[in-house]
């Protein structure tokens, strides 16, 4: 049975102990959505399909008087992340970035733009990495047994600062040309 990657977040952050559909989504917002986002519009159907194929269960939380839905993952849906985290499939890749899309259509631009639009880029990448160390210096004070969201959390810091170095070499080519101009 094929699931989408999206099933794989939720199976996930069950395993990380999240419960809700909300609580899912809050944690994405801060770790997985800078390499792998999951919107509300995919996490809660996804969240009845994965209950329906009894890889999760729901329980009843109350909440301030409320009672939300929570979940947590079946031993089917442990073996089913456990399969996939051990899978051999052609690894899915794919980056989407409308910075990246601007600047590929940038011969539409006068120069003085072009550098612009690269430095809104670095701009944007120095305040993600910043937003990531920030994430970092309060992981660094819990005590935490996840490893391997911590090891991510340094890629995401390494992978934002390259690209923010990227965009500080481009920048220096852009105004050598504009000197010349």
């Amino acid at each position: 049975m094929e699931l989408s990657k999206t099933a794989y977040v939720i199976l996930g952050m069950l395993g990380l102990g999240k419960s809700t559909g909300y609580d899912i989504k809050a944690l994405v917002d801060v770790s997985t959505r800078f390499f792998w986002a999951a919107s509300y519009g995919q996490i809660y159907p996804e969240l009845k399909r994965l209950e329906a194929l009894g890889f999760i269960a729901a329980v009843q939380e109350p909440e301030d008087g409320r009672r939300r839905k929570a979940y947590r993952l079946t031993d089917e849906g442990r073996r089913a992340l456990r399969d996939w985290l051990n899978s051999s499939d052609e690894l899915h890749t794919e980056l989407r970035h409308e910075g990246v899309l601007k600047f590929f259509f940038a011969d539409a631009l006068e120069l003085d733009e072009q550098l612009a639009l690269v430095r809104r880029i670095r701009a944007h990448h120095e305040a993600v990495a910043r937003q990531l160390r920030e994430i970092q210096a309060v992981k660094e004070g819990e005590d935490a047994d996840d490893r391997f969201p911590g090891l991510t959390l340094a890629w995401g810091i390494e992978y934002q600062e390259r690209l923010a170095e990227w965009c500080a070499v481009t920048e220096r080519q852009l105004r050598e040309e504009l000197a010349r101009a």
